[in-house]
């Protein structure tokens, strides 16, 4: 019973942490995860646009992400719900693509930017045959959508460098970064070989 409020404080906290870096000079976006009662909440985006204009961050610099199962649940509330953020400038995820059942129809209809593979394909493509042919046939579609592509549970190199060789060129997962707070996490963007060479001098240490 407390998912509703959960969301909001996640939201408002994302894109304060977003306006600092952007006051930093660093144009970062953040993505949050929506749950399906936040997909089907026809007020969210009315709350998403006063957070947004409260903390004074762009629409595009928001992502977020939402499950094929949320989408299923409620196809018609969740389109009217996507299509209104969508008209906000914000950008669409579907999360843990491959497990749900969005049918290429919905797909197409749906106002997304991004694909995330679920990483139960991801971190077996290496050993498992049938999980490799899943997660091309993925990075193949999302390219031929026009959809970034991001592969979850990127756990170490030999996996990385496989996705790479598939054209994947996003990649979540612990061979980057276990979860860290932002001000480790303004050391990682300094010190590491994915960080960002303007926050070696934009960020306080």
């Amino acid at each position: 019973g407390v998912i509703e409020g959960l969301t909001r404080w996640v939201l408002n906290a994302a894109l304060q942490q977003t306006q600092i870096w952007h006051s930093h000079g660093l144009d970062l976006s953040v993505s949050v995860n929506l749950s399906a009662l936040s997909l089907h909440n026809q007020e969210l985006g009315d709350t998403v646009e006063r957070l947004l204009q409260k903390w004074r961050v762009p629409p595009q610099s928001l992502v977020l992400e939402i499950t094929e199962s949320a989408i299923i649940a409620d196809v018609l509330r969740a389109t009217e719900t996507l299509n209104r953020l969508h008209r906000l400038g914000v950008r669409l995820s579907i999360d843990d693509f491959g497990t749900g059942y969005t049918s290429l129809a919905y797909l197409r209809k749906l106002p997304v930017s991004e694909l995330k593979i679920d990483k139960s394909f991801v971190m077996n493509m290496r050993t498992i045959n049938d999980d490799s042919v899943i997660v091309r046939t993925i990075v193949e579609l999302g390219r031929s959508l026009g959809l970034q592509v991001v592969a979850e549970g990127v756990e170490d190199a030999a996996t990385w460098d496989a996705l790479e060789a598939l054209g994947c060129e996003i990649a979540q997962g612990y061979h980057m970064s276990r979860p860290i707070d932002p001000a480790a996490f303004a050391k990682w963007l300094a010190d590491s070989p994915w960080g960002l060479e303007s926050a070696r001098t934009a960020l306080p240490a």
